[in-house]
């Protein structure tokens, strides 16, 4: 079950132990993704974006490109006033398990997802990168999101697409399920809004700093900076 609590949130000793004890969860759903449709009683939802626009041909070093590929691998898409990502940067990318930190009304929920895949794909046409994580037991969501970014190498033009498959999860108590089907959809629109528009703000912005500062053990997300990961291993390919 999520942890949850009214106000402030959590110590960094409380989310490191909670995070390690994500090691133990599976994911939180057990429908092969092929049937997680609308039809099937699933929520699907999302939007595609066009971020800016850099040279044409494949991504330019420090370009928007690559600094929005920082911000979506660094989770600082995401706006820490509904969604903030927590996580262990020295973690490999692939495999990572990420506490996600819901804020509705004062309340805050402490949720756990895996990074599951990852895209990384480039030919004469386009540049992509993207990752997908999936919800773990104990989510008030059950479900699984890409997150993709590519280029268009003829236009120089550069998207972000957002795809969200989902259903309502595990709830610490009735009222917070209650409130959550009342507003929560809301929410979720806010939060699909403010996500591009943060991406394009970072990815116009040169890199600062590293995502975790020297003697922080987690990384918060997300930040109005952009922020610099040193990746512990290639991302490349698709799987665990």
């Amino acid at each position: 079950m999520s942890l949850w609590r009214f106000g402030s949130g959590w110590s960094e000793a409380a989310m490191k132990a909670y995070l390690a004890e994500l090691a133990r969860r599976g994911v939180g759903f057990k429908t092969p993704i092929e049937e997680m449709t609308a039809e099937n009683g699933w929520t699907t939802d999302g939007a595609e974006t066009k971020l800016g626009t850099e040279p044409p041909g494949p991504p330019v070093s420090d370009g928007l490109y690559e600094r929005a590929k920082q911000g979506l691998m660094n989770y600082d898409f995401s706006d820490p006033a509904i969604v903030e990502g927590h996580f262990d940067p020295k973690v490999p990318f692939i495999g990572r398990d990420m506490l996600l930190e819901i804020k509705v009304w004062g309340l805050r929920f402490l949720n756990g997802v895996r990074v599951h895949s990852v895209r990384e794909e480039t030919d004469e046409k386009r540049t992509l990168f993207g990752f997908r994580y999936d919800t773990l037991e104990g989510h008030i969501e059950c479900g699984y999101e890409w997150f993709l970014l590519w280029k268009n190498h003829a236009t120089g033009d550069v998207y972000f697409k957002i795809e969200a498959h989902w259903q309502l999860g595990q709830f610490p108590n009735w009222w917070s399920r209650l409130g959550f089907q009342l507003i929560g959809e809301r929410c979720r629109e806010r939060w699909r809004h403010n996500a591009p528009l943060r991406l394009a703000a970072l990815a116009h912005k040169p890199v600062e700093k590293p995502v975790a500062e020297p003697g922080e053990e987690l990384a918060h997300r997300g930040d109005p900076h952009p922020q610099r990961t040193e990746p512990t291993e290639p991302v490349r390919g698709v799987g665990r």
